[in-house]
C-alpha cells in the first residue's frame, strides 16, 4: 500500500529525516519510536503533505501513485489520515459541519452517494456514544473549549467516520488516562480487523503499543530507520533505551 523509499525531508533549514525507508501493506500495524527529533513527526507530515516538510530526495508511493504529486486533500480522499499529536481548535466551524464535509468529499471522490443530514447525523452519534464523546461536542466549534483527552477523542471520531486505507498516528495517546487508552485501541484494532486499515503509529508508551499488538516495530534515530523487529524491540527500547540501539549507514 504504501512504499518509501531512500527519503530525506527537509524542514526550516534541517533535514530531520535522512534516506528512510519502508513498506506497509494492508492491514498491518508499524509503529515507529525514537528520541524527540528523531524524525518521526516529520515522516508522519511529509506523508500528509504538509507544506513546510518538502521531499528533497526519495519517493514515496500510496497505492501506486507519486504521493508527491497529491495535494493534502487528494491524499485524504485516498484514503490516508493523520491524526495530530496537538489537535488544533477552530473556532468558527462547527465540528458537525467540518465531519460531514470531509466524510463527504472522500466519498464523491470514491465514487459513493453523499450522506444526508438525517444519514450522516446518525452515524456521528453512534460513534461519539461508542467512543465516549458527549453529543454535545459535535455542535461545538472543532476542539473549541475541547480539553487534551477530548480532543484526541475528537480525531478517533474522525478517524472511525472517514475509514481511511491508512492512518498515521502520532502520539495519539499522549495525555489519556488508562480507560481513554482502552477505548482508543479497542476502536483502532477494530478497524485494522474489520476494515483492513493499515495503521504507522508514533509512540513511546509500552503499554499502549503491546495493547495494539504491531505488526512490526522501527526504531528511528538520527533521521534513519536504525533497527526494525517486532513487539520484543519496543520492549527492549522501554527497558534499555535508545542509545542501546546502534546506527549503521
Amino acid at each position: 500500500m504504501l512504499t518509501i523509499e531512500n527519503v530525506s525531508v527537509h524542514v526550516e533549514a534541517q533535514t530531520p529525516l535522512q534516506a528512510c525507508s519502508l513498506e506497509v501493506n494492508p492491514g498491518e500495524m508499524h509503529v515507529l519510536m525514537g528520541a524527540n527529533g528523531a524524525g518521526k513527526s516529520s515522516l508522519a507530515r511529509a506523508l500528509i503533505g504538509d507544506e513546510a516538510y518538502s521531499v528533497q530526495a526519495g519517493m514515496i508511493r500510496f497505492k501506486g501513485q507519486d504521493l508527491n504529486a497529491l495535494s493534502v486533500d487528494e491524499r485524504a480522499c485516498q484514503g490516508l489520515f493523520l491524526a495530530f499529536q496537538n489537535p488544533v481548535a477552530i473556532p468558527g466551524v462547527n465540528n458537525l459541519q467540518f465531519l460531514k464535509a470531509a466524510v463527504n468529499a472522500k466519498r464523491a471522490a470514491q465514487g459513493q452517494h453523499a450522506l444526508d443530514a438525517v444519514e450522516f447525523m446518525s452515524l456521528a452519534q453512534h460513534i461519539a456514544e461508542a467512543i465516549r464523546l458527549e453529543e454535545d461536542f459535535l455542535y461545538r466549534d472543532v476542539n473549541e473549549g475541547f480539553s487534551g483527552g477530548e480532543r484526541k477523542r475528537n480525531e478517533l471520531l474522525q478517524l472511525l467516520l472517514l475509514e481511511p486505507e491508512l492512518a498515521i498516528l502520532d502520539e495519539l495517546d499522549s495525555g489519556l488516562d488508562v480507560d481513554a487508552l482502552k477505548t482508543m485501541a479497542y476502536h483502532i484494532n477494530g478497524l485494522r480487523r474489520d476494515k483492513n486499515t493499515a495503521f504507522i503509529v508514533i509512540s513511546h508508551y509500552l503499554q499502549w503499543i503491546e495493547t495494539l499488538n504491531p505488526s512490526h516495530v522501527h526504531v528511528i534515530k538520527a533521521g534513519h530507520i536504525a533497527a526494525s523487529g517486532d513487539i520484543g524491540l519496543a520492549r527492549h527500547i522501554a527497558h534499555s533505551g535508545f542509545d542501546t540501539v546502534a546506527l549503521n549507514l
